[in-house]
């Protein structure tokens, strides 16, 4: 039996289907199995082999600017920013940007309007990276699903055997009496 045949062959005793009308994770699964390999494969370690140099910054942006770190250090220079162009620079007549301190709520906003996309980018990655595993986990459920039921089979196959056996055994005893014995 050739490859393909064998595969079919697998995949209608187990899915129930055709190989060529099962979806991608159903045919990784029937080929590891025919060829006895692990289904399992790590999916943090296939999104990072595709991860670009952008991608890798989009997501130590995101770690940064969502962290307690950030919030509270940014939360300081904001404040230091307010105090310095309020009540320190402003008696001296040096104040740079006094209230309503326009110059930082353009800063702020060029900042937000940057920081957005790149935080959108990351959350992207992260959601192909989720919709990976959990294909990853589908494939392994279906595996472990699958070989059971192929241990169930085998199982129930020598359950017949040993049965037709005693029932064969039966018989011989039952030929070896002769009719005298089933009286």
């Amino acid at each position: 039996m050739n490859g393909e045949a064998h595969l079919s062959d697998l995949s209608l005793r187990l899915l129930g289907r055709a190989f060529d009308e099962l979806d991608i994770e159903e045919r990784r699964v029937v080929r590891a199995i025919s060829d006895r390999a692990p289904t399992s494969r790590d999916a943090a370690e296939i999104v990072d082999a595709q991860t670009g140099r952008g991608d890798r910054l989009a997501d130590r942006v995101a770690a940064v600017g969502g962290s307690w770190a950030f919030i509270i250090a940014f939360t300081v220079v904001l404040l230091a920013w307010m105090l310095l162009n309020s009540a320190v620079l402003e008696r001296v007549g040096l104040a740079f940007d006094p209230y309503p301190f326009i110059f930082l709520n353009l800063m702020l906003s060029t900042l937000a309007a940057i920081q957005a996309p790149i935080i959108m980018m990351s959350q992207n990655r992260q959601a192909a990276k989720d919709r990976l595993t959990a294909s990853v986990d589908y494939e392994i459920n279906l595996r472990a699903e699958l070989e059971i039921m192929r241990l169930h089979e085998k199982i129930d196959q020598m359950q017949i055997n040993e049965l037709a056996a005693k029932v064969d055994e039966l018989c011989a005893r039952m030929e070896a009496k002769g009719p005298e014995g089933s009286r």
